[in-house]
């Protein structure tokens, strides 16, 4: 779990909008994104400068 976090970290934390990630929708802030092998699906929140995963599609 520490190694998913640090990639996530490194990954869509330091670019939300980036590494492969897609919108969901016409909600350019829901996002889907593959992240060591998870398949994810994340909120971005720029007022608060926060990435919260909202669920692992799969593992």
């Amino acid at each position: 779990m520490r190694a998913f976090k640090s990639t996530v970290d490194s990954t869509i934390g330091n670019d939300p909008y980036g590494h492969g990630s897609s919108q969901v929708g016409s909600d350019r802030d829901r996002r889907d994104a593959t992240i060591a092998g998870v398949v994810i699906r994340y909120d971005v929140s720029g007022s608060v400068l926060a990435v919260s995963v909202t669920r692992a599609i799969a593992w």
